[in-house]
Parts: C-alpha cells; sequence; structure tokens
C-alpha cells in the first residue's frame, strides 16, 4: 500500500508543479506594484540610511576604542 502511495505521489509531481505556478501567476497579476518614482525615493533612503549608520557606528567604534586603549594604557603603568 505505501509503494503505492509514494508511486502517486510521485506521479502527481508534474499536476502539482504546474498548478503552483498557474497560481504563482495569478498572484503575481494581484500585485500592486510601486512606480519607477516610489522605488528611486525609498532607494535613495536606504542608501542615506546605510550611509548615515555606517558614520554613526564608525564614530562610535572610534571613541570606544581610544576610551579602552586610555583605560589599559592607565591600568598598566
Amino acid at each position: 500500500m505505501e509503494v503505492q502511495s509514494k508511486a502517486a505521489t510521485i506521479a502527481a509531481w508534474p499536476k502539482r508543479l504546474k498548478d503552483y505556478v498557474a497560481d504563482l501567476q495569478a498572484e503575481m497579476r494581484r500585485v500592486t506594484w510601486p512606480s519607477w518614482k516610489q522605488v528611486r525615493a525609498t532607494t535613495a533612503v536606504v542608501i542615506v540610511a546605510v550611509f548615515a549608520f555606517a558614520a554613526y557606528f564608525s564614530v562610535v567604534d572610534f571613541v570606544v576604542g581610544k576610551a579602552i586603549t586610555k583605560i589599559f594604557q592607565t591600568l598598566t603603568k
């Protein structure tokens, strides 16, 4: 019985694949895609945010690094 079940499952994959692709196409038609203006605007926001966070973390890293170096120099004297 189990062999027939596995065989039926294996034989059914082309239909399942076809159903999946049909469902995918139907779902993609329902998607509300952003305009190019929205894409450019949000991309610019992301790029600016990445550079802002990079600058912030660079400053924090520099300050913490200097503080730790100063602490170690003080403790080793």
